[in-house]
Formats: structure tokens, C-alpha cells, sequence
């Protein structure tokens, strides 16, 4: 059900200029909150706009009054796109500034970089982009998509919405894209697709000269049948992609491409003549017409000052992750990692859809899916949605080693891989 307006904005502070008086904090010292993003190298693209939401969203809540009557201070980091870097940030973060939290990490080699540093000092992260699944740590919270929340869907509308019978998986050469990939090769053959009527590429971070995988691609498509690209490459690599279709004549009526890491932070300014008509698959859209949309777009600009930001999915998943967060301090009255664990599972936040999303025991939440078209001016057209909320499978149906697990995060059970088949926990919780 659509929550009222008036009780959003009460919920969440997401109004537009409002003077508030200085509150007492009730002590000297702050809640420290992590921010842990690439500020520079190849994933600055999408990353940077990250801190700036975590700004944002760090402000509001002191305009609120902070947290357990302390205010909040943002310690911000930049892990330059460089993945061994990200751990040691993240352990400066915890260790020296003593966060309460981490909001933070875009790739999964990056939070793979991260997740030994989380359990060893046990903290917390907040990781909000779309994600291959195939992990549930105790001390992580996946606020993006897993493949059950965007890829599978994806793949499912372009099946059957679109005829579709080839084709091409092209990522990025790490861990994201070659494991949604392999989920979705075995999810495309479980459908009936033969084996070469599936064409996987991978490609370099920062990837620049895409002519001959474009070529190979076009022939590809012109085998008589229906064929899409399912693109998971990531970071800039993506507008030589896009421009290179545009070179070879590639139009989204011929070979569509649906995207999982294209949003509307990275078409601001780019010329979208290449993309119109191509699709992209998130859980959120600056498009989605509700009223607490519409509040959060116009405070968000007024704190960048700047009519024009965008914004996007993993900032939507930043929003939902923070609030989360507050709500499990403020019902544990600490901000004692162990504590807050124990508090968040169950806790429901509005989302910026019109609805509610929830943690669940798996460490992962509630998301609708949306499929949209490319408009000329960057923005998306929704073409297709689910009719309500998808609960984030971390282990995936359709691999030989993850069928048969589960993660619940409560006691007793407190596991993250468990096998219902052999009724035992694998360990640790992570794979």
C-alpha cells in the first residue's frame, strides 16, 4: 500500500529546505560513519556519487537530531578503484577512525577485498549495487540486487517479451559478471537455450577499443535469430561500448542490449544518441513517479545545489541501507555491531517506490524490479515491472553447489551457508 506522503516526509526528513534550531547533542563526541568509495580511477564514475549521497543522507539525519542524541560525522576515504587498496582503507576506517558503520564498495572484487577485514574487527557494511549473489556474510548488509532481483528478470523479459533466442553475456573481466554469468547460461539452458546460442565475453576494467568484440557480436546476431547482449560490464568502459553499437550501425531494434551497471549517473552528460532504446534492468528509476520520489529528488538538488543531479539505483540502496541502519541503532540503543545485527533483521524502511522494503534473515532486502527503455535525455521509461516486492535469493536455484543452500542470520541457526539437504552449516557463511 502507498504510504501517505505526509508520513513519509515525517519518516525519512526528505523535505526540501527546512530550518531547524541547532540541537544539544548530548555529548561532545560523534557517531563516526564510514564512507568507503572510489573517488578517482575507473569506477569514479559511479562511485563519487555514492559519498556525495552518504553526505547528504549524514546531514539529514543531524537535522534530525542526530542519532542517540549524538551527531553524525562522515569519515570519507578513497580507495582509487584499486582493490587491495579498498581493505586497507576499510581497516583504517574501523581501526584508526573508529566508525560505527561502512557505506561503501561498488564491484564485488572490491567487497570481496573487504569482507576478511569486516570479520575480523567485526563491523558493519552497507553495500548497496547489484551483485552476483553466491555470499551471505553475518557482518554485511546487500542493499542492491541479487541475480534473482534484476538479471534473472532481465532475462526473462527480453525471452518473453521480446522473442529473444541468442545471446551474447559480456562483463567485465571479475568476479560480478563471470558468476551472474554462469548463473545465467545455466538459467538460459534450464529455458531450452542451446549451448551455441550463447556467446560469453569479458573485458578489462577501462576497456577502450571495442571494433573487433562489436563485429563478433554483429555476426553473432545475424544468424536468423532474435539476439540481445545481457551487459554486466562496468565503470567507463561502458561509453566506448555504447559508441562503438552506434559506429557499426547496431540499433536497439536489432540487437538490444539490457544493462546492470548503466544508470542515470552515468549517461549525465554523455551523449545518449548511441543508447536510446537500449534497456537497463534496476529496482529504481529517477522516473518512478511517487510523491516520496519526487521529495527526495527535490532535496537531493538542493543539496548539491545543482537542478540537474541525478539520481539512481545504488543511491536509492544507500538510502534504504542508511535508514535501516539508524532504525536497528535506535531499537538496540547502541550502535554495538553485534547488537545492531540482532536488531536490523526485520526492520522495514520506506522505499523511494511508494512502498516499504525490509531486511530479511538472509542479510539481504525486499526490492521491486523495473525494466527500462533509455531516453534521449538519460532518463529511463519503465517498460515492465514486478506487481510487488522481490525477497533477494543469495544463493543461486540454478547452480549444482548453491541449490541446496540457505542463509538465516537468527539464532540459533546464525549461518550463512546452510545446506537444508545435509542439515549442516558450512561454515563461516561466505563462499
Amino acid at each position: 500500500m502507498k504510504m501517505p506522503f505526509k508520513e513519509f516526509a515525517a519518516a525519512t526528513v526528505m523535505a526540501t529546505a527546512m530550518s531547524f534550531a541547532a540541537p544539544a547533542w548530548a555529548q561532545e563526541d560523534t557517531i563516526k560513519v564510514g564512507v568507503l568509495h572510489s573517488l578517482s580511477g575507473t569506477m569514479a564514475i559511479s562511485e563519487t556519487t555514492l559519498k556525495d549521497t552518504m553526505l547528504f543522507l549524514i546531514e539529514e539525519q543531524n537535522k534530525k537530531g542526530g542519532l542517540l542524541g549524538k551527531k553524525l560525522e562522515a569519515v570519507v576515504v578513497d580507495p582509487a578503484s584499486d582493490w587491495p587498496l579498498f581493505a586497507e582503507k576499510a581497516r583504517e576506517l574501523i581501526s584508526v577512525n573508529k566508525v560505527a558503520a561502512v557505506f561503501g564498495c561498488w564491484t564485488s572484487v572490491s567487497r570481496k577485498s573487504v569482507l576478511p577485514v569486516f570479520e575480523e574487527l567485526n563491523s558493519l557494511l552497507f553495500y548497496p549495487v547489484q551483485y552476483e549473489g553466491e555470499e551471505s556474510q553475518r557482518n554485511v548488509f546487500y542493499t542492491g540486487a541479487a541475480p534473482n532481483q534484476q538479471a534473472i528478470p532481465a532475462v526473462d523479459y527480453l525471452m518473453n517479451e521480446e522473442g529473444v533466442e541468442r545471446w551474447v553475456l559480456a562483463g567485465t573481466d571479475y568476479v560480478y559478471p563471470q558468476t551472474t554469468n554462469k548463473i545465467l547460461q545455466a538459467y538460459l539452458e534450464s529455458k531450452g537455450v542451446a549451448k551455441e546460442d550463447i556467446m560469453i565475453n569479458y573485458t578489462p576494467f577501462g576497456h577502450s577499443d571495442w571494433q573487433t568484440i562489436v563485429t563478433d557480436i554483429k555476426n553473432f546476431g545475424s544468424a536468423g535469430k532474435k539476439t540481445a547482449v545481457v551487459s554486466t560490464i562496468n565503470g567507463d568502459a561502458n561509453v566506448p561500448f555504447y559508441k562503438e553499437l552506434g559506429n557499426q550501425g547496431i540499433k536497439a531494434e536489432d540487437i538490444p542490449v539490457v544493462a546492470f551497471s548503466v544508470g542515470e549517473e552515468e549517461l549525465a552528460g554523455l551523449d545518449t544518441a548511441p543508447l536510446v532504446g537500449h534497456l537497463t534492468a534496476w529496482n529504481y528509476f529517477q522516473s518512478v513517479d511517487t510523491e516520496e520520489n519526487a521529495a527526495f529528488i527535490e532535496a537531493w538538488r538542493a543539496f548539491t545545489k545543482n537542478d540537474k543531479r541525478v539520481t539512481n539505483d545504488p543511491m536509492e540502496a544507500h538510502v534504504i541501507g542508511f535508514n535501516m541502519w539508524v532504525k536497528a541503532v535506535e531499537k538496540a540503543g547502541t550502535t554495538d555491531p553485534d547488537a545492531v545485527i540482532d536488531a536490523i533483521i526485520g526492520v522495514s524502511v520506506p522505499n523511494l517506490s511508494g512502498g516499504y522494503s525490509s531486511m530479511m534473515p538472509n542479510h539481504h532486502i525486499t526490492k521491486p524490479v523495473l525494466i527500462g527503455e533509455i531516453q534521449a535525455d538519460g532518463q529511463m521509461e519503465t517498460v515492465w515491472q514486478t506487481s510487488g516486492l522481490v525477497v533477494g535469493d543469495e544463493w543461486s536455484d540454478y547452480l549444482p553447489d548453491s541449490k541446496d543452500l540457505i542463509a538465516d542470520w537468527r539464532a540459533p541457526l546464525s549461518c550463512g551457508n546452510f545446506n537444508v539437504a545435509t542439515g549442516k552449516c558450512g561454515g563461516k557463511g561466505t563462499n
